[in-house]
Protein backbone atom coordinates (compact mmCIF):
# COMPACT_ATOMS: atom_id res chain seq x y z
CA UNK A 1 0.00 0.00 0.00
CA UNK A 2 1.28 3.63 -1.08
CA UNK A 3 0.72 5.30 2.48
CA UNK A 4 1.53 8.75 -0.12
CA UNK A 5 -1.84 8.90 -1.21
CA UNK A 6 -3.31 9.40 1.93
CA UNK A 7 -5.26 12.27 2.39
CA UNK A 8 -2.87 14.52 0.06
CA UNK A 9 0.18 13.78 2.59
CA UNK A 10 3.13 14.53 1.22
CA UNK A 11 5.38 15.40 3.93
CA UNK A 12 9.22 14.43 3.68
CA UNK A 13 9.21 11.86 6.39
CA UNK A 14 6.46 10.01 4.58
CA UNK A 15 7.94 10.10 1.70
CA UNK A 16 11.41 8.83 2.70
CA UNK A 17 9.36 5.82 4.85
CA UNK A 18 7.41 4.83 1.53
CA UNK A 19 10.76 4.12 -0.50
CA UNK A 20 12.16 2.39 1.98
CA UNK A 21 9.00 0.31 3.20
CA UNK A 22 9.69 -3.32 1.87
CA UNK A 23 7.08 -4.67 -1.07
CA UNK A 24 6.75 -7.55 -2.95
CA UNK A 25 8.81 -6.96 -5.48
CA UNK A 26 11.98 -6.44 -3.20
CA UNK A 27 11.30 -8.80 -0.28
CA UNK A 28 14.40 -11.36 0.26
CA UNK A 29 13.00 -14.80 -1.13
CA UNK A 30 16.45 -16.72 -1.46
CA UNK A 31 16.24 -19.01 1.46
CA UNK A 32 19.48 -20.84 0.50
CA UNK A 33 22.15 -20.61 3.42
CA UNK A 34 24.11 -17.48 1.53
CA UNK A 35 20.53 -15.37 1.56
CA UNK A 36 20.34 -16.04 5.06
CA UNK A 37 23.67 -14.88 6.04
CA UNK A 38 23.66 -11.96 3.58
CA UNK A 39 20.64 -11.11 5.38
CA UNK A 40 22.15 -11.46 8.93
CA UNK A 41 25.68 -9.61 7.43
CA UNK A 42 23.02 -6.67 6.58
CA UNK A 43 21.21 -6.45 9.70
CA UNK A 44 24.88 -6.34 12.24
CA UNK A 45 25.50 -3.40 9.43
CA UNK A 46 22.05 -1.82 10.11
CA UNK A 47 22.95 -2.23 14.08
CA UNK A 48 26.12 -0.85 13.81
CA UNK A 49 24.83 2.13 12.03
CA UNK A 50 22.08 2.53 14.54
CA UNK A 51 24.38 2.28 17.83
CA UNK A 52 26.87 4.59 16.16
CA UNK A 53 23.85 7.29 15.34
CA UNK A 54 23.12 6.98 19.21
CA UNK A 55 26.41 7.94 20.38
CA UNK A 56 26.43 10.67 18.19
CA UNK A 57 23.92 12.02 19.78
CA UNK A 58 25.35 11.05 23.09
CA UNK A 59 28.71 12.91 22.36
CA UNK A 60 26.35 16.16 20.65
CA UNK A 61 24.50 16.34 23.95
CA UNK A 62 26.96 15.83 26.65
CA UNK A 63 28.83 18.57 24.39
CA UNK A 64 26.33 20.70 24.52
CA UNK A 65 26.16 20.93 20.83
CA UNK A 66 22.47 20.46 21.05
CA UNK A 67 19.23 20.11 23.84
CA UNK A 68 17.01 18.17 22.04
CA UNK A 69 16.46 15.20 24.23
CA UNK A 70 13.85 13.50 22.26
CA UNK A 71 16.13 12.60 19.41
CA UNK A 72 18.84 11.49 21.56
CA UNK A 73 15.93 9.03 23.28
CA UNK A 74 14.48 7.76 19.92
CA UNK A 75 18.31 7.02 19.08
CA UNK A 76 19.00 4.97 22.13
CA UNK A 77 15.51 3.05 21.63
CA UNK A 78 16.38 2.62 18.06
CA UNK A 79 19.80 1.18 19.07
CA UNK A 80 18.33 -0.68 22.16
CA UNK A 81 15.77 -2.39 19.71
CA UNK A 82 18.08 -2.82 16.85
CA UNK A 83 20.64 -4.77 19.45
CA UNK A 84 18.23 -6.56 21.16
CA UNK A 85 16.78 -7.97 17.64
CA UNK A 86 20.50 -8.75 16.90
CA UNK A 87 21.11 -10.64 20.09
CA UNK A 88 18.25 -12.60 19.42
CA UNK A 89 19.28 -13.27 15.95
CA UNK A 90 22.37 -14.30 17.22
CA UNK A 91 21.43 -17.05 19.60
CA UNK A 92 18.82 -18.30 17.29
CA UNK A 93 21.98 -19.46 14.91
CA UNK A 94 24.03 -20.57 17.39
CA UNK A 95 20.90 -22.80 18.52
CA UNK A 96 20.41 -24.20 15.02
CA UNK A 97 23.94 -24.65 14.94
CA UNK A 98 24.16 -26.77 17.88
CA UNK A 99 21.17 -29.14 16.74
CA UNK A 100 23.19 -29.83 13.34
CA UNK A 101 25.72 -30.66 15.36
CA UNK A 102 24.17 -33.03 17.58
CA UNK A 103 22.54 -34.66 14.09
CA UNK A 104 23.58 -38.36 13.98
CA UNK A 105 24.58 -38.90 10.45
Amino acid sequence: MDITSLLNVGSKAISEAASKAPTNANLRTDESFSGMFQSALDNLNETNSLINQREEEEIKFALGYTDNTHALSIATAKASAALSYTVALRDKFIEAYNHIMQMQV
